[in-house]
């Protein structure tokens, strides 16, 4: 990842926005890498912490923001005509709007921490015309939330960042799967239940 430091040393904060903006889209940018490095550089008095945070918040929100309004705007023909380049398709999209009407909005809020979901839940909430009150209100928190814990995971593991990102990875493989059998336990259960509730009765 010697290109990431070398971005960031001679874009700054500018360069974190940037990358942060087109990882969210769906560019091949390595987004948690990026961020642990920029606590890492934050740690050895290179970045300041408020603006390394208003950085990425700002880059991971208009990167997000962006998914939501070309989703809003464009939805399938998008897919079809750019999919490809940014790792759209029309199965995966179909995958995550399956999601996305069984978990509601709060894939918006933690779908940063799920590998492969973050790119396209925006972008799913803007096809289904989730009004931009809600989807502001689930998504940027969860930016901010991502963008603080990445930061500050760099932070404090220093020189150790390559090997504690590794091991955060695949514990977020395994959070990510638990996260989706549980909401399909969920779902399972609250389907059963409405079959087995008796019909209402008009007076």
């Amino acid at each position: 990842m010697d290109w990431l430091f070398t971005w960031l040393s001679h874009y700054g904060y500018a360069g974190l926005f940037l990358l942060l903006v087109l990882g969210i889209v769906g560019l091949p940018i390595p987004d948690e890498t990026l961020l642990v490095l920029s606590g890492y550089l934050i740690s050895k008095g290179r970045f300041h912490p408020a603006w390394a945070f208003l950085s990425g918040f700002c880059g991971s929100a208009t990167g997000i923001s962006v998914s939501y309004l070309i989703g809003r705007g464009f939805g399938y023909g998008f897919v079809q005509r750019y999919g490809r380049y940014v790792h759209l398709s029309a199965e995966r999209i179909g995958h995550v709007n399956h999601w996305f009407h069984r978990i509601g909005h709060w894939l918006l809020t933690f779908g940063y921490y799920m590998p492969g979901i973050r790119h396209f839940t925006a972008f799913v909430a803007g096809m289904s015309k989730l009004e931009y009150r809600t989807f502001a209100a689930f998504a940027y928190p969860g930016a901010a939330m991502w963008v603080a814990s990445f930061l500050t995971l760099g932070y404090f593991v220093g020189e150790n960042w390559q090997a504690a990102l590794t091991a955060v990875h695949r514990y977020m493989l395994l959070v990510t799967f638990a996260v989706l059998v549980i909401a399909v336990l969920v779902w399972w259960i609250r389907k059963r239940a409405i079959r087995r509730s008796p019909p209402r009765q008009e007076v």
